[in-house]
């Protein structure tokens, strides 16, 4: 068993569009719409063929009272690796991403959390070798 898909919601997909692909760097792997419903999502460029992020339109209402939540309480929605924080770090924040934590030293790793622009925190991680 592997995890082949994962979601966050956000309150504009082509914003969101933008920002995963444009700022995080990300690719549009697919883009299909049936009536109302988007089917939107990015993959790492790393890996184009593993594991899908999807950029679910958020209009639950528990979905959103659970994101506005996830916001106060500075939780992130979503954790992404990376091989090289500060590189990562300074090309996102010169693409007009808003940091909310810079890179930091935890245990066995350094963090970062940025503001999607969508409705959600993400954190970025490098794991420390030893």
């Amino acid at each position: 068993m592997k995890i082949k898909l994962t979601s966050v919601y956000v309150d504009d997909q082509e914003r969101a569009l933008r920002f995963y692909t444009e700022v995080l760097g990300f690719v549009k792997k697919a883009d299909f719409s049936q009536g109302p419903f988007r089917w939107l999502t990015v993959a790492s460029p790393e890996d184009p063929d593993g594991t899908e992020l999807q950029l679910a339109l958020n209009g639950n209402p528990a979905a959103k009272a659970y994101q506005q939540a996830m916001i106060q309480q500075r939780q992130p929605a979503a954790m992404f690796f990376t091989d090289d924080l500060q590189a990562d770090y300074e090309r996102i924040k010169a693409g007009g991403a808003e940091f909310t934590m810079p890179p930091t030293d935890v245990t066995a790793s350094k963090i970062a959390t940025l503001n999607d622009t969508c409705g959600n925190l993400i954190q970025l991680t490098q794991l420390m070798r030893w």
